[in-house]
């Protein structure tokens, strides 16, 4: 790995040496790497990759380091499924903005880590909002990691060796970031809360967008009503079975103004879609043009039961102002704790919460105890919000002692 670095004498963030690695383009040493790592207890994650011309995110690069080594796999060169061993063990997986990175190992792998810790997560513990890797490692480890070139191509080889230090240095310093974060949580009494959350990321379903659901990416998609939701989510549907059958993105099998555009007057024949805003339908060839025809019918004779509506309705109304009371007081109370305010609830979990059956994040664990338990209280009233001495909103308990009614108006004749 990377040499130690400490600060200079003025304060500055110091700038890491060149970062040494191995670069992985046989399948022998790869095998002989996977040992390797299995004989730790954590090692440091990130790939590289790209999606824009495929429907599929394809592994370009993988990069690990563990204990004092750092490789770099190039996954055009060598067959990395093996490296599945590394993701089952029992080892820790230190990863920086996992998510997208989960779904690239799942497909090219066939399996995730089975125990993570997400460094960007687990610092919005510490009042970080979702800080860029080079962030977080010059405020923690006051080291400036180099900027690579956002719109390298991946794919292309050889990689210059700029690309490969840049990559490099992109595991280098994840373990150590990991351990001071750890430190810090374990004073403040949140590690736990970070280890939670980090599971839950682990758990959360991935892969493809389900069909039927495809259309609820599409913008302003709550003021489709009736038979136009119908024929949305049978293209929409289409579109992304066909998108997922060639490997393209969904944008080079129908575009969403063109999708809208069906959706709002669904043409019957060819000379209607032609007519279609955002549609060329000399592109629709390969039987797509057909497809599509069907996919329309389909839509608008489908049953109103058969549509799958969007999750995440509006608050009911009678919770409405407890909804937008605890999300003000949310905001307060993350600013007061020095943790980001998404990790404590998301309006998501307050449009839950305030249910006639409460569910959802807020319900359970440290959450319900943290947040969710004093807004229960102050939606059934016996707790209310109030500006504090500092500017801030508090939970007090309340007086019920409403001000009088007849109360007038300054400047008003007594």
């Amino acid at each position: 790995m990377a040499e130690s670095h400490t600060p200079n004498r003025r304060g500055a963030p110091a700038r890491p040496n060149a970062v040494g690695y191995r670069f992985i383009a046989d399948q022998a040493a790869l095998e002989a790497l996977i040992g390797e790592i299995l004989a730790g207890e954590e090692y440091g994650l990130d790939t590289e990759f790209h999606r824009e011309r495929t429907y599929y995110p394809r592994l370009a690069l993988l990069q690990v380091s563990f204990a004092d080594h750092i490789a770099l796999i190039d996954p055009q060169a060598v067959d990395v499924a093996p490296f599945a061993a590394v993701l089952n063990s029992p080892a820790l997986a230190v990863v920086h903005a996992a998510d997208q990175d989960l779904e690239v190992l799942d497909r090219a792998c066939g399996a995730v880590p089975g125990r993570l810790f997400d460094t960007q997560l687990a610092a919005g513990f510490d009042g970080l909002s979702t800080p860029a890797l080079g962030t977080l490692v010059e405020r923690v480890l006051n080291l400036r990691l180099e900027k690579g070139d956002q719109l390298t191509d991946w794919t292309r080889r050889p990689l210059s060796e700029r690309q490969l230090a840049y990559a490099a240095s992109d595991v280098a310093y994840l373990l150590t970031l990991k351990q001071h974060i750890v430190e810090r949580l374990g004073r403040l009494g949140r590690l736990a809360w970070a280890e939670e959350e980090c599971a839950a990321l682990l758990a959360r379903p991935r892969g493809p967008v389900v069909p039927e659901e495809a259309w609820w990416r599409l913008k302003h998609v709550r003021q489709l009503r009736g038979r136009e939701r119908q024929v949305a989510q049978a293209v929409a549907a289409w579109r992304e079975r066909r998108a997922q059958r060639l490997d393209v993105p969904t944008r080079y099998v129908l575009s969403d103004l063109a999708l809208v555009s069906i959706a709002h007057r669904p043409p019957a024949d060819r000379g209607d879609l032609e007519a279609v805003r955002g549609i060329d339908v000399r592109g629709l060839g390969g039987g797509a043009l057909a497809e599509l025809l069907e996919a329309i019918s389909e839509g608008t004779t489908m049953s109103p039961d058969e549509v799958h509506i969007p999750p995440g309705p509006p608050a009911e109304p009678a919770a409405r102002p407890a909804a937008a009371l605890g999300a003000a007081w949310v905001t307060s109370r993350a600013r007061e704790l020095g943790i980001d305010t998404s990790l404590l609830a998301t309006r998501a979990d307050l449009t839950a919460f305030f249910k006639e059956r409460p569910e959802g994040r807020l319900t359970l664990s440290w959450r319900n105890e943290l947040v969710g338990e004093p807004l229960r209280q102050l939606a059934e009233g016996t707790l209310a919000l109030a500006v504090g001495p500092r500017g801030d909103l508090v939970l007090e308990e309340r007086s019920h002692r409403p001000v009088s009614a007849d109360v007038k108006p300054c400047g008003s004749e007594r």
